[in-house]
């Protein structure tokens, strides 16, 4: 069962489909269809280049990411591995970290935005366009919804230790509570 998995993703095909299988019978549905041959080629040369082998597992595990689906349970002790051959990287630290397919892929594919956009901007930059926006209100300052919509992949939690920094360095400050706050620029000009 494992050569049925490792070969459709080794040839850039979904993963067969067991979904009408039941205690009497199974039902087996193998698309034939290359969904991406770009990712194919990838997998091919990580392979050569690390002389890294894939475990059943691993290509599971990259399948999944390729396609923006979680990764299961029970295949995320073989994450860092994956890591260190240089198929995916890790965005975020703790619980909230996520991988995406390592930004070799998409530079082959020729979409190294659409990396970018996957793995985020970084804190630095966050901050600047936070404060950016907050000059640009000048007097009448920024609400908590205003700078959700300059950083809209980040939650409010993340744009409020943002913000927490930028005001630790002087930049800026809040004017009152809850709904009712809005963060105004104290720097100069």
């Amino acid at each position: 069962m494992n050569l049925i998995f490792e070969e459709a993703i080794r040839r850039g095909k979904l993963p067969p489909d067991f979904t009408g299988t039941d205690r009497y019978q199974v039902d087996l549905v193998l698309p034939g269809q290359v969904q991406d041959p770009a990712f194919v080629l990838f997998l091919e040369k990580i392979g050569q280049e690390r002389q890294a082998s894939f475990s059943t597992q691993d290509l599971l595990i990259l399948d999944r990411v390729h396609r923006g689906l979680p990764v299961d349970d029970f295949l995320r002790s073989r994450l860092p591995y994956l890591v260190e051959a240089g198929a995916l990287e890790r965005v975020g630290q703790g619980r909230g970290a996520r991988y995406v397919l390592a930004g070799r892929f998409y530079a082959m594919t020729g979409r190294t935005g659409v990396h970018t956009r996957k793995v985020g901007l970084d804190k630095e930059t966050n901050k600047a366009l936070l404060l950016k926006h907050i000059r640009a209100g000048k007097a009448k300052g920024a609400r908590m919804r205003e700078l959700q919509q300059v950083l809209p992949a980040l939650s409010r939690q993340q744009i409020q230790r943002l913000l927490s920094e930028i005001a630790t360095e002087g930049h800026i400050q809040v004017v009152g509570i809850k709904s009712a706050a809005k963060w105004h620029f104290i720097g100069r000009d």
